[in-house]
């Protein structure tokens, strides 16, 4: 990738780090799926209004708008949903921590459903140390029985499985305007989600929510949503899925640092170690540390 790329890059890490800030701010007042109807619905919103001042042309294709279903999907409804509800039991921090494991499941999906991208010795490697990794950080305590922070950990790990299916199948959408492919999928995701989530939470009948969650969902919808999905189809359009989804490399630290000093969240040695462990995996997995080594030898 080239400078332009990994400065996207960063900043899509940045926006989708913040995004676990956001939701956790959010959830003081709105319930899961009221958060995510209200992220993806704004940001459904924000994106046409781009669209109508640029005057974009909006695919009329019906096998296009399948398709953006398909991603609003595997790329929104479910990782939004399962990832919001687990921050309803564990912090934004570890969540984020979770979440990258995403690169790993998307080696073993592309080795499965593309021709091109097949597994390798590094990438054999990177996963299986990612996968250590994770089990460092779920911990001992999963073996004696499943508990909420258990399951609530389970989710974000199959946020991450749906992420990656999403990052393979996204791929078809490279010719497409970037904003145009941003717009349809949270479009159709907002119409997947709004009769479940008006139906079981609501949201009318709760309290009014106060100024910071209002603006933390605002925020996450703009922001993490409208604008990640701009860079996100950008980045996947010039430089691929593997490339794109290194991003979870950076995500953590991004949530770290908005967590830790302002919602007084912590990360004990486990959570510490099954990170590092993380990282060395996805690290062999692009071969960073095949260099590194060959370098120090």
């Amino acid at each position: 990738m080239g400078v332009a790329e990994w400065l996207l890059l960063v900043s899509l890490s940045i926006l989708w780090g913040g995004s676990f800030f956001f939701v956790e701010v959010a959830l003081e007042a709105f319930g899961p799926l009221t958060v995510v109807l209200g992220r993806v619905g704004l940001a459904a919103t924000t994106l046409w209004a781009i669209i109508g001042l640029k005057g974009l042309t909006i695919p009329r294709s019906p096998a296009v708008w399948l398709a953006f279903f398909c991603m609003g999907a595997i790329n929104n409804i479910i990782p939004f949903s399962l990832i919001v509800w687990a921050q309803t039991e564990i912090s934004g921090s570890l969540a984020s921590i979770l979440n990258a494991t995403i690169p790993l499941f998307t080696v073993l999906v592309a080795h499965a459903f593309t021709r091109d991208e097949k597994l390798s010795p590094g990438k054999l490697l990177g996963v299986t140390t990612g996968f250590i990794g994770v089990v460092v950080i779920i911990g001992p305590e999963a073996l004696s029985g499943i508990g909420a922070d258990t399951v609530a950990q389970l989710a974000v790990l199959c946020a991450a499985v749906s992420y990656s299916f999403a990052g393979v199948f996204g791929r078809r959408f490279r010719s497409m305007p970037h904003l145009v492919v941003a717009a349809g999928q949270v479009t159709c995701s907002t119409i997947l989600l709004a009769p479940p989530a008006l139906l079981l939470e609501q949201p009318w009948t709760a309290p009014a929510p106060g100024f910071g969650a209002a603006g933390a969902l605002a925020a996450l919808a703009v922001f993490s949503t409208a604008l990640a999905y701009i860079l996100y189809f950008r980045v996947l359009a010039t430089a691929g899925a593997t490339n794109l989804l290194l991003v979870a490399f950076l995500i953590p630290v991004s949530a770290m640092l908005l967590g830790i000093p302002i919602l007084g969240e912590t990360l004990d040695l486990a959570d510490a170690g099954g990170m590092l462990l993380i990282f060395a995996g996805l690290a062999a997995m692009d071969g960073r540390l095949a260099k590194i080594i060959g370098r120090a030898v």
